[in-house]
C-alpha cells in the first residue's frame, strides 16, 4: 500500500512540474505567455477599437500624474530615524536621489507628497516628472513598490 501511494504521489508531482510555461515580459511592456509546446502568445492583447484603448490610456495617465500645487509644501520627517539612517544611507536624500535616478530628472523635481515612516520600513509617494510613484524601504534597502529587482 504504502508503495501504491509513494508511486501515485511521485507520478502526480512529476506531471505538475512537466507543464512549464513562463510568462515573461517584452520591452515595450506587454506580457507573453511562453508555452511548452514552444508557442507562445499575448496576455494582454491590445484592444481591437482604437478610440476604446486610447480613451482607457488617457484615463491610465490622469490617475498616474501627480497635481501639486503651486504653494505645497513636503511634510516633515522625524529627525529621530532620519539621523538613525544616515549611517545605512537611507535617509530621506538618498530615497529623493534613487527616484530622480531612476525617473531621469534632478533630485529638486522630486517632491515627497505623503509618507508613512518607522525605524525599520517606510512608505514613501513622491511625484516625479509628473507622474505618481511610490517606493519602500526595508531596513537601508530602497526600492520602487511593485518591483522586484
Amino acid at each position: 500500500m504504502k508503495n501504491y501511494c509513494l508511486t501515485l504521489f511521485l507520478f502526480v508531482s512529476f506531471l505538475s512540474l512537466a507543464q512549464n510555461n513562463h510568462i515573461v515580459k517584452t520591452e515595450d511592456g506587454r506580457r507573453v505567455l511562453l508555452k511548452s509546446d514552444y508557442t507562445w502568445e499575448y496576455i494582454d492583447a491590445e484592444s481591437t477599437k482604437g478610440n476604446v484603448a486610447k480613451n482607457e490610456l488617457t484615463t491610465a495617465t490622469e490617475k498616474d500624474a501627480c497635481k501639486v500645487d503651486d504653494d505645497f509644501k513636503e511634510p516633515d520627517l522625524n529627525s529621530r530615524i532620519q539621523s538613525q539612517l544616515k549611517k545605512g544611507r537611507a535617509t530621506i536624500d538618498y530615497v529623493k536621489a534613487k527616484v530622480a535616478k531612476d525617473y531621469a530628472c534632478d533630485v529638486n523635481d522630486v517632491l515627497l507628497l505623503s509618507f508613512s515612516e518607522q525605524k525599520e520600513k517606510a512608505v514613501y509617494d513622491f511625484c516625479a516628472n509628473g507622474k505618481k510613484v511610490t517606493y519602500k524601504r526595508t531596513g537601508h534597502t530602497i526600492i520602487e513598490s511593485g518591483k522586484l529587482f
